[in-house]
């Protein structure tokens, strides 16, 4: 239990350093494309991450550099979204959506162990998909480009948050992390060589790619990865429905954004379906218990067969 409230409050922190970067990544890619930002973010956290991990000197199996990799895309796909969308969205809508992640997670799970979702878990997707449109929609019914990219994001989170709760317990953090964030830069990095020479990076964008690559990635991912050992995929979404607040936060008091009325009660249907889906998983056992059910040992193995 110590362990558990521990991991859960280290998750917290890790939530409050994310809501606080979408202002701070939205400036960055209106200065510099996304895909060098994404490549030289995540290259500073394979950096920041190498020297505990050679440190701890861990027996690197191929099925650690495989989970490594399959949960590496799953981030890359969800920053690349997330990253793109910001330039045409704001911080703060792009927090909600974000967090419609945690919505997700419930669900992911369910079809992983092949069961209907809770009633919870229904009835916060239902919730935030009407928050979602209040936030969302033009007065013409449509979603804007931003808004939609952001969407494709909160998809892939999920996908992240359910792949680490299966693979993570009995790996090494430190390694699992440190093969997560090389691989979003390896992919990165190869999308920018394809079409050319990396561009010059100005001097305020290195100072984001730098905060963001050491405490929003190196030390969050870490901190996540190890956290998770100890408590659940759907304990992890219910603390991290705090992002969306955290960067509504900040796109208000830091970057001066407003919000209609409508928006604002779109996030606050939003907020309450994220609460109510977590809810519906944040009293499954441990991972150290589950591991002993048969959901939760299907779930691992179809997730270890998507990594072999």
């Amino acid at each position: 239990m110590r362990r558990r409230l521990a991991a859960d409050l280290a998750l917290l922190a890790v939530t409050a350093i994310w809501g606080s970067t979408f202002v701070l990544v939205k400036g960055a890619v209106a200065r510099y494309p996304v895909l060098p930002f994404l490549s030289v973010r995540f290259a500073i956290a394979a950096l920041a991450l190498l020297p505990p991990t050679l440190a701890r000197r861990p027996a690197v199996r191929r099925s650690d550099l495989l989970a490594g990799v399959f949960a590496g895309g799953l981030l890359f796909a969800g920053y690349g979204f997330q990253t793109a969308g910001l330039q045409h969205t704001e911080a703060a809508k792009a927090g909600f959506i974000t967090g419609l992640s945690v919505v997700l997670v419930p669900l992911f799970v369910a079809v992983l162990w092949r069961r209907l979702p809770s009633w919870q878990a229904l009835a916060g997707t239902a919730l935030a998909t009407v928050g979602l449109g209040m936030l969302s929609l033009g007065a013409d019914w449509s979603i804007g480009r931003g808004d939609l990219l952001v969407l494709a994001c909160a998809f892939s989170f999920a996908g992240h948050i359910t792949a680490l709760g299966a693979l993570s317990p009995g790996r090494d953090p430190r390694l699992l992390t440190l093969v997560q964030v090389s691989t979003v830069s390896a992919l990165s990095g190869g999308l920018v060589l394809a079409q050319g020479p990396f561009p010059a990076m100005p001097g305020p964008v290195w100072g984001a790619a730098i905060f963001t690559g050491v405490a929003a990635t190196a030390v969050a991912f870490l901190v996540q990865t190890a956290a998770q050992q100890f408590t659940t995929a759907g304990h992890t979404a219910l603390i991290f429905a705090a992002e969306p607040v955290f960067a509504a936060l900040f796109g208000v008091l830091v970057a001066g954004e407003r919000m209609l009325a409508r928006g604002w009660a779109g996030c606050g249907l939003i907020l309450a379906g994220v609460i109510l889906g977590a809810l519906a998983q944040a009293a499954e056992p441990a991972p150290a218990d589950a591991a002993r059910l048969q959901g939760t040992g299907a779930m691992r193995r179809h997730l270890s067969e998507e990594v072999q």
